[in-house]
This record gives structure tokens, C-alpha cells and sequence, in this order.
């Protein structure tokens, strides 16, 4: 006896197609198109000629693509390890029993609603005008200088990073700690297990594929900064805060070097994708062994 095929209906259709035809248009053309100009020595204007990988050979001794890596990876190290850190903090807090848990949920998701830009330039002007103030009123010599213009700059970014990426990895968090049995806990009580025992033995081990989540996209999403930097530093000083989005921007569309950073836009690519595989990897078997 035949079985009959399932008819998928019209509307399913009406509404993915669109949306595949202009994620095409506007994503994996580009980035296709981008691929081909890597092979070329095409300056964003006028004729090009096909260069082979010549492009791609020199981005491995270019001193400014190197220092731009060093720093990515630098920021997108200590991004992450605060964010996850004071997000599970922060999600453990919200879990327990506290008064306004609903207000404070919002409160903490707020920064996450508004645009990376306006936040970088809100807090340009904080950095720039406020706390040099307030460091001059205070009598604290540290504060009174504007941290964005001193090699510290990147720190200032860090905290900004920080403060607006703790709203989505606290939710992906909260998310984790509602889905664990409160019988786990109560069991676990009897047994004599509390405060940090517990969260080692019991809360963390269970979380385990809500941290995998939270690493892969907060290390993906840090190695391509770039529009918090470009409102505050604008990868100044001279190129102290310059990270590899920025650099291909910058040399890119204003410097004139659309094939080459077109090449190091394939290549920033291709680590992303690396390091987020081996971060699945590793992550995945540490589950296991929980």
C-alpha cells in the first residue's frame, strides 16, 4: 500500500521563499562576490586583474593585520569571561526568590534593546565629559582623564561590551536554571550540599549546554566588533583599539584596498568558523563527561 505524500501547504512557501531570495540578494551574494575580489587586485573602483592568492599571502606579513588579530583575540578573550561570569552571577540572582524579580528582569535586558551605536556614543560622551568631572569633584587623578584616548582605551570598551552583551547571556542562563528540577535542590539538601557545592556539583553541570551557547556566540559575536568601537575610539589611539572588522573598514573603503580586505574578510571568516567548530567540540565532550 502506497503512502500518501504530504502536501505542504502554499503559505509555507509564501512565506520562506521571499525571505530566502533576499537573504540571498543581500547576504550570500555578497559574500560570494566578496570571495572572487579576494583573488584580485581590485581597489573598489576601476578595472582589476586576477592575482591568485597573492592577497592572501601577504596578510601573513602584514604587521597591522597582526596587531589587529592580537587585539581581537585579547578583547574577545576578557569579553567573554566577565560576560558569562557576571551573566550566571546575575541569573542566579534573578532565579532565587527576590522582590521586583520581573522589574529587574527588565531592567537588565534594556541595554540589549538599544542599538551597539547609540550605546558607544552615549558612553563616548560619559567618558569623555563625566567621569572626568566627577574624577576631578572626587580628587581621584585616574578619573579625570578621558580613558578613550589612553592606551587603557580598550578597557573602557570592554565595559561597555559587557554591560550591553549581560542582558541576552543572562536570559539564555535564566532560561538553563528554569528547566532544572527544584527536586534536584531539595534532594541535594538532605545530603548536605549548599552554596558553592551545589552550584560546582549540581547547578553548573546541568547548565552545561546553556554555557556551550552562551561561549560559541559571545566568542563569535566579540571577534567581530566593530560598531561600539568605531563610536568610541574609532580604533584609536593612533591603532592601540583597532580590531579586524574595523581594520577591514577602514583599509577596505577608505584606504583603497577592497581586494586585500576582501581577502581578510575570508580569512577572518574562516577563524571564526574554526574556533566556534573546536569550541563546539570541546564543550560537547565536557558535557558528556558531566
Amino acid at each position: 500500500m502506497k503512502s500518501k505524500k504530504r502536501r505542504i501547504n502554499a503559505s509555507f512557501y509564501i512565506m520562506t521563499v521571499p525571505f530566502m531570495i533576499l537573504f540571498f540578494l543581500f547576504h550570500t551574494y555578497p559574500f560570494l562576490q566578496g570571495v572572487v575580489y579576494s583573488f584580485t587586485d581590485w581597489k573598489g573602483y576601476g578595472d582589476w586583474n586576477f592575482v591568485g592568492l597573492r592577497n592572501y599571502l601577504h596578510l601573513f606579513t602584514d604587521k597591522d593585520i597582526t596587531s589587529a588579530y592580537l587585539f581581537t583575540f585579547k578583547f574577545a578573550l576578557v569579553a567573554t569571561i566577565f560576560v558569562n561570569v557576571l551573566s550566571l552571577l546575575l541569573a542566579l540572582g534573578l532565579n532565587s526568590r527576590i522582590k521586583f524579580q520581573n522589574l529587574l528582569k527588565a531592567v537588565y535586558f534594556l541595554p540589549y534593546m538599544l542599538g551597539t551605536l547609540i550605546i558607544g556614543f552615549i558612553f563616548n560622551f560619559i567618558f569623555a565629559k563625566l567621569v572626568p568631572e566627577f574624577g576631578e569633584w572626587a580628587g581621584i587623578e585616574a578619573l579625570s582623564v578621558n580613558i578613550l584616548g589612553t592606551e587603557h582605551a580598550w578597557i573602557g570598551i570592554v565595559i561597555v561590551t559587557v554591560w550591553q552583551s549581560l542582558a541576552f547571556n543572562t536570559l539564555i542562563y535564566l532560561s538553563g536554571l528554569q528547566t532544572i528540577d527544584r527536586d534536584v535542590y531539595e534532594a541535594a539538601n538532605l545530603d548536605g550540599a549548599h552554596g558553592f557545592t551545589r552550584l560546582r556539583k549540581i547547578t553548573f553541570p546541568l547548565l552545561a549546554p546553556f554555557f556551550t551557547i552562551n561561549m560559541v556566540l559571545s566568542v563569535k559575536g566579540f571577534l567581530m566588533a566593530f560598531d561600539q568601537i568605531m563610536a568610541m575610539t574609532n580604533g584609536g589611539p593612533g591603532n592601540a583599539t583597532t580590531t579586524i572588522s574595523v581594520l577591514i573598514y577602514k583599509k577596505g573603503f577608505q584606504g583603497a584596498q577592497f581586494a586585500y580586505q576582501s581577502a581578510n574578510a575570508v580569512l577572518l571568516f574562516l577563524v571564526v568558523v574554526i574556533i566556534s567548530i573546536v569550541q563546539l567540540r570541546v564543550l560537547e565532550k565536557r558535557e558528556a563527561k558531566m
